[in-house]
């Protein structure tokens, strides 16, 4: 079985890893990763250090037609039984390679809970011939889909999955306390999303006053990551009045011990595909408070997994955090659930339901 990946983003974020846990997962039952990836980029380093089978392809952008060309002369060449396209510019690769004559079967996975564009372009592109599933890792997304492409049997859902094991020696960490010299007695509560728009860090900054206002001035809040917003983000924190208590650290590489190290995981995304960051948290035994955007419903069940609140709301997310924080029988229960929870969510099983479904699409080719 010949599955050549499409990894076509520059840097590395949750679809990247993504892929690396999936070829992974691949790899351990056998299957020899195959990788189309964009020259000079962080997966192609990866894929180096891994000793992966890679080949590079620009993937510009959805229009890039020498990537198109190229790509169908990979297939050719490298006989190739599915193309796994994982994001937007290689799945436009995808496509034109198939207009220029590449009848090699395509698998989408989309990542993004937002509605396809209403054109005929749009259309014709998720619904072309040459796809014959497109795996969405949400139900959430699955719906949007299948609305949007009126071909509902195409679409399953496939989880996203995290590595469990390396969170597992620093549950209980102290990093952020020892590091900003922060007593016990300081409640930390900490994002890990990258600092862009759709995570809406505007909320997350009207929540974090609200709460220090009303309830509680005996805690930091963790920005945890960089992104384009960040110096939008550390003017209004400013203009906020919230320097004492509002903390940016920039990217950090440790993350299975920075997140282990805060005391509530706080999400106020509007928009989310799943929120593998949720994840994370459920595995690294930190309780969760999150708004209900896109897949995250699926993960955080409402005073079950977690505690939710509607997109935007600051008041019941600054309750919830006061709830999570004050209600230590609630805070067990949640932490334990959320744990069991992800226990389904590991990169075997997503690896294997991968599997699956490549042996499905050869044998119906």
């Amino acid at each position: 079985m010949r599955i050549l990946h499409l990894s076509s983003e520059t840097g590395w974020r949750g679809g990247e890893q993504q892929i690396a846990y999936l070829l992974e997962g691949l790899e351990a039952t056998g299957t020899q990763p195959l990788v189309a990836c964009k020259p000079e980029t962080e997966f192609e380093s990866y894929c180096l250090h891994k000793g992966w089978t890679y080949f590079p392809l620009p993937m510009r952008s959805s229009t890039d037609f020498n990537s198109g060309w190229e790509l169908k002369k990979l297939c050719e060449a490298q006989s190739i039984d599915i193309v796994h396209a994982h994001s937007s510019h290689g799945h436009g690769t995808a496509f034109l390679s198939y207009l220029m004559g590449n009848r090699t079967p395509t698998l989408l996975t989309r990542r993004v809970d937002f509605a396809l564009k209403d054109n005929w372009f749009a259309k014709w592109k998720y619904t072309y011939p040459g796809i014959r599933k497109i795996a969405c890792v949400s139900d959430a997304i699955r719906e949007i889909v299948s609305r949007g492409t009126g071909q509902s049997e195409k679409c399953l859902t496939i989880y996203s999955a995290i590595d469990h094991q390396k969170f597992s020696s620093h549950v209980g960490s102290q990093f952020l306390r020892k590091k900003y010299g922060l007593t016990e007695e300081i409640t930390l509560i900490g994002n890990t999303s990258a600092l862009v728009d759709h995570k809406d860090y505007h909320t997350f900054i009207d929540t974090a006053a609200h709460y220090i206002r009303e309830y509680d001035r005996n805690v930091r809040f963790f920005i945890i990551g960089q992104g384009e917003q960040e110096a939008e983000l550390k003017a209004y924190v400013k203009q906020c009045k919230l320097d004492e208590f509002i903390i940016f650290t920039g990217f950090l590489t440790n993350i299975e011990e920075v997140l282990p190290s805060l005391d509530v995981f706080f999400i106020t995304s509007k928009t989310e595909g799943l929120g593998t960051s949720v994840i994370d948290a459920f595995a690294a035994r930190v309780p969760v408070v999150a708004t209900r955007a896109g897949g995250i419903p699926e993960l955080v069940k409402h005073r079950k997994t977690g505690l939710s609140s509607e997109v935007g709301d600051t008041l019941d997310l600054a309750e919830n955090l006061r709830v999570i924080k004050q209600d230590s029988t609630l805070r067990e229960t949640l932490i334990q659930s959320a744990y069991e929870f992800s226990m389904q969510l590991r990169v075997e099983r997503m690896a294997q339901q991968y599997l699956a479904l490549y042996e499905s699409i050869i044998a119906q080719s």
